[in-house]
């Protein structure tokens, strides 16, 4: 009975050996792709370059099976000046639309906005584009007024005006951000809170959500400080911030 007792002792020691020095190496080699099917030629599964996985980093907005570009516009800005989406091309910007009285999300959704543009005051290829739902009342110099009141210094920050049905069209239908006018509303208007994020070529861009589906929009109206609204909607500048550093880096 002994022997036996010490047979089993030194299978189990063995064992024991095995695992230690062998299991963690097959986990890695698991961990790694290198496992080999003896079936393939391949030796391992192909891992996407650098370029590649900058390149898929943020989706693509798709309409009809064709990403979505940001549509032609024309306005002036708060200088005076003739903006088109020309002037944005080789930058990665945030769009938003706003009006200067507006007393309750704007000021929220442009504080977030300065936030935004501080962060990334070193980046010549960074800008922002906000455009007034209400421009028979923000004219460029009502425009100025406000953007120096927020403290806008980003060269690329346009706040722009001109044609009202022009650009409810570019919220409602070029980037589906909606604006409407509302009757029964104190101010007569109602509008999305929301960022659009855009790349250097002008494509509308945004990360995944759990299910793989385009986030496509950001919400503007929370700050990183406060994390989450009254409704328990987590905040999105972050994130936002996160992605603007990864189209900058394409």
């Amino acid at each position: 009975m002994k022997k036996k007792n010490y047979s089993y002792i030194g299978i189990a020691f063995i064992i024991l050996v095995f695992g230690i020095i062998f299991i963690p190496r097959i986990i890695n080699r698991i961990k790694d792709n290198s496992i080999v099917d003896n079936n393939s030629r391949s030796v391992g599964i192909a891992k996407p370059s650098d370029e590649e996985k900058k390149a898929s980093a943020l989706s693509f907005i798709e309409i009809n099976g064709s990403p979505k570009k940001v549509p032609n516009f024309s306005f002036t800005n708060q200088n005076g000046e003739t903006i088109t989406q020309d002037d944005y091309l080789g930058k990665v910007y945030v769009v938003e639309f706003f009006f200067t009285t507006c007393p309750t999300i704007c000021p929220r959704m442009n504080r977030n906005l300065i936030e935004i543009q501080n962060a990334f005051k070193n980046e010549d290829d960074f800008g922002i584009a906000s455009f007034s739902i209400m421009p028979e009342v923000d004219t460029p110099e009502v425009l100025k007024a406000y953007a120096q009141d927020y403290g806008v210094t980003n060269p690329n920050w346009n706040l722009m005006t001109g044609d009202e049905k022009a650009i409810f069209d570019l919220a409602n239908i070029g980037f589906n951000i909606f604006v409407g006018k509302v009757a029964d509303d104190e101010m007569g208007f109602e509008h999305s809170g929301d960022f659009a994020l855009i790349d250097k070529n002008g494509y509308i861009r945004s990360r995944k959500d759990a299910f793989g589906n385009p986030k496509i929009f950001y919400k503007g109206v929370i700050s990183e400080q406060e994390k989450m609204d009254e409704d328990g909607n987590e905040e999105e500048i972050s994130m936002l911030k996160e992605d603007i550093k990864k189209l900058l880096d394409e």
